[in-house]
Protein backbone atom coordinates (compact mmCIF):
# COMPACT_ATOMS: atom_id res chain seq x y z
CA UNK A 1 0.00 0.00 0.00
CA UNK A 2 1.44 3.62 -0.56
CA UNK A 3 2.12 6.03 1.84
CA UNK A 4 0.77 9.47 2.13
CA UNK A 5 3.95 10.91 1.04
CA UNK A 6 3.56 8.99 -2.02
CA UNK A 7 0.07 9.49 -2.29
CA UNK A 8 0.49 13.50 -2.50
CA UNK A 9 3.47 13.59 -4.78
CA UNK A 10 1.95 11.54 -7.35
CA UNK A 11 -1.18 14.05 -7.07
CA UNK A 12 0.84 16.43 -7.61
CA UNK A 13 3.14 15.59 -10.70
CA UNK A 14 -0.46 14.60 -12.21
CA UNK A 15 -2.01 18.53 -11.51
CA UNK A 16 1.39 19.61 -12.13
CA UNK A 17 1.49 18.26 -15.76
CA UNK A 18 -2.04 18.89 -16.38
CA UNK A 19 -0.89 22.53 -15.55
CA UNK A 20 2.41 22.29 -17.87
CA UNK A 21 0.17 21.37 -20.62
CA UNK A 22 -1.36 24.53 -20.42
CA UNK A 23 1.95 26.93 -19.40
CA UNK A 24 3.57 25.62 -22.35
CA UNK A 25 0.98 26.92 -25.04
CA UNK A 26 0.29 30.44 -23.33
CA UNK A 27 1.12 33.45 -25.33
CA UNK A 28 2.15 36.45 -23.77
CA UNK A 29 -1.40 37.96 -25.35
CA UNK A 30 -3.21 35.55 -23.05
CA UNK A 31 -2.11 37.24 -20.03
CA UNK A 32 -4.15 40.33 -19.44
CA UNK A 33 -6.94 39.28 -21.97
CA UNK A 34 -9.68 40.28 -19.99
CA UNK A 35 -13.06 37.65 -20.51
CA UNK A 36 -15.71 39.72 -19.12
CA UNK A 37 -16.77 43.02 -18.28
CA UNK A 38 -16.16 42.31 -14.59
CA UNK A 39 -12.37 41.63 -14.16
CA UNK A 40 -9.80 41.26 -11.53
CA UNK A 41 -6.34 41.75 -13.54
CA UNK A 42 -2.83 43.04 -12.53
CA UNK A 43 -1.81 46.59 -12.99
CA UNK A 44 1.42 48.34 -12.92
CA UNK A 45 1.04 50.17 -10.18
CA UNK A 46 2.60 54.18 -9.39
CA UNK A 47 6.15 52.77 -8.71
CA UNK A 48 6.60 50.26 -12.03
CA UNK A 49 5.47 46.83 -10.31
CA UNK A 50 2.73 44.64 -11.04
CA UNK A 51 -0.14 44.53 -8.47
CA UNK A 52 -2.83 42.50 -8.19
CA UNK A 53 -6.59 43.74 -8.02
CA UNK A 54 -8.23 43.02 -4.37
CA UNK A 55 -10.83 43.49 -2.15
CA UNK A 56 -11.02 42.25 1.30
CA UNK A 57 -14.53 42.53 1.20
CA UNK A 58 -17.00 39.64 -0.21
CA UNK A 59 -17.82 40.55 -3.97
CA UNK A 60 -21.30 39.46 -5.50
CA UNK A 61 -20.44 38.59 -7.94
CA UNK A 62 -16.84 37.73 -8.36
CA UNK A 63 -14.76 39.27 -10.65
CA UNK A 64 -13.85 36.93 -13.74
CA UNK A 65 -9.51 36.77 -13.14
CA UNK A 66 -7.43 37.14 -16.08
CA UNK A 67 -4.56 34.57 -16.36
CA UNK A 68 -1.92 37.15 -14.99
CA UNK A 69 -4.36 37.12 -12.23
CA UNK A 70 -4.35 34.01 -11.62
CA UNK A 71 -0.77 33.52 -11.76
CA UNK A 72 -0.47 35.93 -9.54
CA UNK A 73 -2.82 34.27 -6.87
CA UNK A 74 -1.11 30.94 -7.38
CA UNK A 75 2.31 32.92 -6.92
CA UNK A 76 1.11 33.97 -3.48
CA UNK A 77 -0.96 31.23 -1.69
CA UNK A 78 2.54 28.88 -2.82
CA UNK A 79 4.43 31.34 -1.48
CA UNK A 80 2.65 31.40 1.59
CA UNK A 81 2.23 27.81 1.70
CA UNK A 82 6.15 27.09 1.73
CA UNK A 83 6.80 29.83 3.96
CA UNK A 84 4.16 27.92 6.48
CA UNK A 85 6.00 24.71 5.48
CA UNK A 86 9.29 26.14 6.34
CA UNK A 87 8.49 27.49 9.48
CA UNK A 88 9.29 31.07 8.15
CA UNK A 89 7.03 34.36 8.39
CA UNK A 90 5.07 34.00 5.52
CA UNK A 91 4.41 37.21 3.05
CA UNK A 92 2.29 39.42 2.77
CA UNK A 93 -0.31 39.78 0.15
CA UNK A 94 0.58 42.94 -1.27
CA UNK A 95 4.29 42.18 -1.14
CA UNK A 96 3.78 39.51 -3.35
CA UNK A 97 4.47 41.02 -6.61
CA UNK A 98 3.59 39.37 -10.62
CA UNK A 99 6.71 39.20 -12.47
CA UNK A 100 5.12 41.35 -15.34
CA UNK A 101 5.70 38.88 -18.67
CA UNK A 102 5.92 35.45 -19.80
CA UNK A 103 9.03 34.32 -19.24
CA UNK A 104 9.11 35.50 -15.97
CA UNK A 105 6.01 34.28 -14.94
CA UNK A 106 6.43 30.77 -16.60
CA UNK A 107 10.05 30.80 -14.44
CA UNK A 108 8.25 31.75 -11.46
CA UNK A 109 5.77 29.10 -11.63
CA UNK A 110 8.97 26.72 -12.40
CA UNK A 111 10.62 27.66 -9.16
CA UNK A 112 7.30 27.23 -7.03
CA UNK A 113 7.00 23.89 -8.25
CA UNK A 114 10.42 22.98 -7.86
CA UNK A 115 10.33 24.11 -4.24
CA UNK A 116 7.25 22.55 -3.25
CA UNK A 117 8.41 19.09 -4.67
CA UNK A 118 11.70 18.86 -2.51
CA UNK A 119 9.98 19.78 0.47
CA UNK A 120 7.16 16.78 -0.50
CA UNK A 121 10.62 15.04 -0.87
CA UNK A 122 11.51 16.05 2.58
CA UNK A 123 8.53 15.03 4.55
CA UNK A 124 8.32 11.97 6.23
CA UNK A 125 5.40 10.66 8.43
CA UNK A 126 6.63 12.96 11.41
CA UNK A 127 6.92 16.34 9.08
CA UNK A 128 3.75 15.30 7.62
CA UNK A 129 1.86 14.54 11.14
CA UNK A 130 2.64 18.19 12.24
CA UNK A 131 0.30 20.95 13.14
CA UNK A 132 -0.36 23.06 10.06
CA UNK A 133 -1.76 26.44 10.32
CA UNK A 134 -2.36 27.59 7.06
CA UNK A 135 -4.89 27.74 5.16
CA UNK A 136 -7.12 27.18 8.08
CA UNK A 137 -6.93 28.50 11.58
CA UNK A 138 -4.56 26.49 14.16
CA UNK A 139 -7.11 25.36 16.19
CA UNK A 140 -8.98 23.15 13.69
CA UNK A 141 -6.16 20.64 14.24
CA UNK A 142 -5.42 19.93 10.74
CA UNK A 143 -1.54 18.49 9.19
CA UNK A 144 1.11 19.23 7.42
CA UNK A 145 -0.22 16.62 5.18
CA UNK A 146 -3.52 18.25 4.82
CA UNK A 147 -1.68 21.45 3.98
CA UNK A 148 0.00 19.38 0.79
CA UNK A 149 -3.18 17.86 -0.07
CA UNK A 150 -4.26 21.58 -0.06
CA UNK A 151 -1.84 22.48 -2.29
CA UNK A 152 -3.01 19.83 -4.77
CA UNK A 153 -5.88 20.78 -4.88
CA UNK A 154 -5.64 24.47 -5.31
CA UNK A 155 -3.21 24.33 -7.96
CA UNK A 156 -5.88 22.01 -9.81
CA UNK A 157 -8.25 24.43 -9.33
CA UNK A 158 -6.34 27.37 -10.65
CA UNK A 159 -4.93 25.07 -13.33
CA UNK A 160 -8.19 24.26 -14.52
CA UNK A 161 -9.19 28.50 -14.29
CA UNK A 162 -6.13 29.38 -16.46
CA UNK A 163 -6.69 25.98 -18.69
CA UNK A 164 -10.14 27.45 -19.20
CA UNK A 165 -9.51 31.12 -19.89
CA UNK A 166 -6.67 29.91 -22.28
CA UNK A 167 -9.18 27.62 -24.38
CA UNK A 168 -11.86 30.29 -24.23
CA UNK A 169 -9.26 32.70 -25.37
CA UNK A 170 -7.80 30.90 -28.32
CA UNK A 171 -11.35 29.75 -29.57
CA UNK A 172 -12.60 32.96 -29.64
CA UNK A 173 -9.73 34.20 -31.37
CA UNK A 174 -9.44 37.02 -29.01
CA UNK A 175 -6.79 39.99 -29.87
CA UNK A 176 -7.89 42.81 -27.22
CA UNK A 177 -5.73 43.35 -24.57
CA UNK A 178 -6.59 45.57 -21.13
CA UNK A 179 -3.91 47.68 -19.89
Amino acid sequence: MADVRDVLRGQFELTWSLFEYHLERLTPEDLLWEPAELCWTVRVDSAGGWRADWSDQALDPIPVPTIGWLSWHIGWWWSVAIAHARGFVPPERAAVRWPGDLARTLGWMRALHDDWAHLLDDADDSVLALPAAFPWPPETGRSMADLYGWVNAELMKNAAEIGQLRLLRAAEGADRMVG
